[in-house]
């Protein structure tokens, strides 16, 4: 059972679940297809997503539509300034605050060798660019500007108070 929404409204629901899901998709892929392992405040980027995903999954099915699609946008925004403060630490702009650090274990493998064996993911170094923009870029342009184009179809969806 899904609920019906008028255009604008249905055009943000849609992009507030396929953000997250590209974001954490490409995420994931580059993570253990292409071996490009997350630094602590890649983690963070994906919890904006991961947030987002089961509001933006919601607003398919329950009502009202408009505050979960909200919420999803809030979570994908929080995802894309972090993006782009995590941009801003790889391209020198400014200094991080965190020590970046990884951490893997496998099923069945000793912690401390799991510990020793993970490697070192620093925050100010972007492991892959293209065309000098880095993944945490991308996510800073992805994110931001797609929470906005939410919250802009949001706005053009509401209902006009009449008197």
């Amino acid at each position: 059972m899904t609920v019906s929404v008028a255009a604008p409204l249905r055009s943000a629901r849609l992009l507030a679940l396929a953000i997250p899901v590209i974001a954490l998709g490409g995420a994931y892929v580059s993570q253990y297809g292409f071996g490009l392992h997350p630094c602590e405040m890649c983690w963070w980027q994906r919890y904006g997503q991961m947030f987002a995903l089961p509001f933006a999954l919601l607003a398919f099915f329950w009502r009202p539509v408009r505050p979960l699609v909200a919420v999803a946008a809030l979570g994908i925004l929080s995802s894309g300034l972090i993006g782009g403060f995590h941009a801003g630490v790889e391209y020198g702009w400014w200094s991080g605050f965190t020590a970046c650090t990884s951490s893997t274990f496998a099923p069945g493998v000793n912690p401390m060798d799991a510990i020793m064996a993970a490697p070192l993911i620093r925050c100010d170094v972007a492991p892959w660019t293209l065309g000098g923009i880095s993944l945490a870029g991308f996510n800073f342009l992805l994110s931001t500007l797609g929470a906005l184009a939410i919250f802009a179809l949001l706005g053009r969806g509401a209902p006009v108070a009449k008197g």
